[in-house]
Parts: C-alpha cells; structure tokens; sequence
C-alpha cells in the first residue's frame, strides 16, 4: 500500500508522550490515526471477544461485561505464546481499520500528511505505511513518573509490555527523527518548535499532489 501523501510513524518507548505529540503533529494539518484505539475497538467485535474468552476464560471479562484489558494483558505480557495468540485475533482488525483511515486521508483534499500512533508500529511491520518515523525521546523515570499518575502502573507492569517491544535502542536508530519530551524540551514552546521542523522537512521533501 503506497500513500500519496505523507504518513508520519510515531514511535518511542511507553510513557514517553507519543500520543501526545501525535496530536500536536496532526494539529499541523495532518490525519490522526490512534492505532491503540482500534486495538480496544477489536476487543469489543462480538467474534473476537468471544475467541478471547474460550482462550483465557470468563474471568477477563469486567462487570460490564467487557474485556477488561488490565486483566488480560496481565496473563499475555506474562507469555509470549499468549501474547503471540492475542496479537493473531486483533492485529488483522487493526490493519484493516489502519488501511481504511489512510485511504480516508487520502480523499480528504484539507489533510496534508498522515500520523500513524502505533505503540508496537515496527515490530509489526506497519511501518512500512510510513514515510518518515519520529522517535519521542523521554528518560526511564520520567516515563515510570508519568505512567503511575496516568495509569497506575506499576514498574513490574511497564517492564513485562517494553520487554514485548524492541529495545528503545533499535527504535530509536530506526528513526529519521527524534522529538524530545521532556524538561525544557518537552514544553509546549520547544515542543512546538520541534514539531513545526519536522513538518516543514515531511512536506518539502514530499512530492507536490501534481507530480
């Protein structure tokens, strides 16, 4: 699948803000695509909520009825067999769901470029949708700090879900671009900044729509 404008990957490790600078990026005329959303959208597909529970049981259902996802994740981030189950219900759904907000973009004459905010974006290929990556930089405490307040996770929680991913590392050397989020750098200002760079380099170096 080849895009004619630009998507945008974004990429970094938990709690670093990737959503966030998602946000502010598409606020500067591009199309947000929260590939998590449709993660949770997946789970709630009578088909594939029932597959869950033959699997892992009634006991990962909330009292709403719903999957509840702390519950699940806990038994899946704990075995890469399981893990590797999950992915294989839900990752069809979201690539389809990916598939179709980029043909949306497409046709949207207002959109400038596509941010594609996708937690495991390399691991699971879909970055080869994206035209450029943009890594979001943010210390290890940081991000625990922020996860605690945000989530309620704990430590032994973040650790079990990065050590499904790739290491920051290769994530990071994978990018053509990095955003720093955090301290001075992460303010609204010195954020913006960033951002405004990285859109001004996307669309001087992307093909004109009459090309």
């Amino acid at each position: 699948m080849t895009a004619a404008k630009p998507v945008v990957g974004i990429v970094g490790g938990i709690g670093s803000g990737k959503s966030h600078v998602a946000r502010l990026l598409a606020q500067r005329g591009g199309h947000l695509i929260q590939a998590d959303l449709f993660g949770h959208e997946a789970l709630r597909q009578e088909p594939i909520k029932a597959a869950v529970v033959q699997r892992w049981g009634p006991d990962v259902l909330g009292p709403d009825g719903e999957i509840d996802r702390r519950r699940l994740a806990a038994i899946v981030f704990a075995d890469p067999q399981e893990r590797r189950h999950l992915e294989s219900l839900v990752f069809p759904w979201i690539e389809r769901r990916i598939r179709e907000e980029i043909t949306r973009a497409e046709r949207d004459d207002k959109v400038r470029f596509v941010v594609l905010d996708a937690a495991i974006l390399l691991e699971t290929g879909w970055g080869r949708w994206c035209d450029r990556i943009v890594f979001v930089d943010a210390p290890r405490e940081v991000r625990l700090a922020r996860l605690a307040v945000s989530r309620g996770w704990t430590e032994k929680e973040v650790d079990a879900r990065e050590q499904a991913q790739l290491p920051l590392d290769a994530k990071k050397a994978q990018a053509h671009e990095i955003v720093e989020n955090h301290g001075e750098a992460g303010s609204e200002p010195h954020l913006a900044a960033q951002l405004d760079r990285i859109v001004n380099r996307l669309l001087k170096t992307s093909p004109s729509p009459a090309s």
